[in-house]
């Protein structure tokens, strides 16, 4: 709750600088109203689609597929991991990252627990692939949905077919080194627990019917905040018949919506004031593997020590040809694995974990991502050069 506050005081304080950036003439009127057109239907995807996973997760459609995995596994530890592992990845490719890190994390926790598996590799594997695992599709990240309307609004195809290599690369390395770090903690045999209690099965298999409806619907190419709209639309109307105290304000991420609206006008001011020349001097500007790697490189850099979101909006300028911005997208995606802080998704994956009574030290999580982010970039880069 502490992390949403300060997140929503940011985002006062962004927008008080916009504010003044307007007033005084640094950014155009011209230039907050393009910005605005831009990113409304972004931030509406991103409400409608938390709105899912939350009512979706409440219903507890996440809890029974992880504890289904768990009796398919038959007591094998690795094979439950690597099932964890791809519910994540295709949580995170689907329903976004943040999905992934706040929804999917206590549920694998509470799994792990309930068959005797130690819970920090699952929860580990869930905020590193929540990360790395979000290159697929346009939906996966807000960086990538704000890149797919740079790129001139390309299918969820399209998009597949530039940074699909790239994405497996990026799931791979990932998971090579946990299975590596994690060997013995996950290489044990279990006896699978009994399945949990459903509260309200009609919930369940209405939640389930509108996730499944929805995961094609956002590879149609139309825009995804309607499908997405349209999903939280229903599930509400369910939950308001069957269960309407879970339709509470909370649902609504509002304190990111203020974060990102206040960050997109600073971000413009910035651009209007004049950045172009440094971000260029950093990033580069050609497309052979070198400077793909410094553009990648930089962003990941940029999103450890600020935040994923700004590290973007910074050097989107410098990623002028689909090669360039998809190595951004490695950079700031892929990278945030070293600060709590370079995600969203990384610090709202922590207070689950405080919350669930799991540890870590931001000292081993720092020391574990530092080796696997620059690994991670380093090989989903390469593919890029194969065009």
């Amino acid at each position: 709750m502490m992390d949403a506050v300060r997140l929503a005081i940011i985002g006062g304080m962004l927008w008080a600088a916009g504010a003044a950036a307007l007033v005084f003439g640094v950014l155009p009127p011209g230039d907050a109203l393009a910005i605005g057109e831009r990113v409304w239907p972004i931030l509406l995807f991103v409400v409608a689609m938390t709105v899912v996973a939350e009512l979706a997760a409440a219903a507890g459609l996440f809890g029974v597929c992880a504890a289904w995995l768990a009796r398919v596994s038959r007591g094998h530890g690795w094979l439950l991991w690597g099932l964890v592992f791809a519910l994540a990845a295709v949580t995170t490719a689907f329903l976004s990252l943040d999905t992934t890190a706040v929804l999917l994390t206590p549920v694998v926790i509470a799994v792990a627990r309930a068959n005797g598996l130690p819970p920090l590799p699952f929860a580990l594997t869930t905020v590193w692939v929540a990360n790395t695992g979000s290159l697929l599709l346009p939906v996966s990240n807000l960086t990538n949905l704000l890149a797919r309307e740079r790129l001139g609004g390309i299918d969820p195809w399209q998009f597949a077919a530039l940074l699909g290599p790239s994405a497996a690369a990026a799931l791979v390395v990932p998971a090579v080194i946990l299975a590596l770090v994690f060997r013995r903690s996950i290489g044990t045999r279990y006896t699978p627990a009994a399945p949990p209690r459903v509260q309200d099965r009609p919930l369940l298999i209405a939640s389930a019917l509108v996730v499944g409806a929805l995961l094609p619907l956002l590879l149609a190419g139309i825009e995804p905040w309607i499908p997405t709209l349209g999903a939280a639309a229903v599930l509400s109307a369910c939950f308001a018949v069957r269960a309407r105290r879970s339709l509470r304000p909370s649902l609504v991420p509002w304190q990111l919506v203020v974060f990102a609206g206040g960050l997109f006008l600073v971000v413009g001011a910035v651009e209007a004031w004049g950045a172009a020349a440094f971000t260029t001097a950093v990033a580069g500007g050609g497309d052979d593997l070198a400077d793909l790697w410094r553009l990648a490189g930089a962003g990941a850099a940029s999103a450890n020590l600020l935040n994923n979101l700004p590290a973007y909006l910074a050097l989107e300028a410098t990623a002028d040809t689909p090669v360039r911005m998809a190595a951004l997208l490695i950079g700031v995606n892929a990278g945030p694995l070293i600060t709590p802080w370079a995600s969203l998704a990384t610090l709202l994956w922590h207070q689950r974990l405080v919350a669930d009574g799991v540890h870590i030290a931001w000292s081993r999580f720092a020391l574990l991502g530092a080796v696997a982010a620059p690994l991670t970039i380093a090989a989903a880069v390469v593919p890029l050069t194969w065009r």
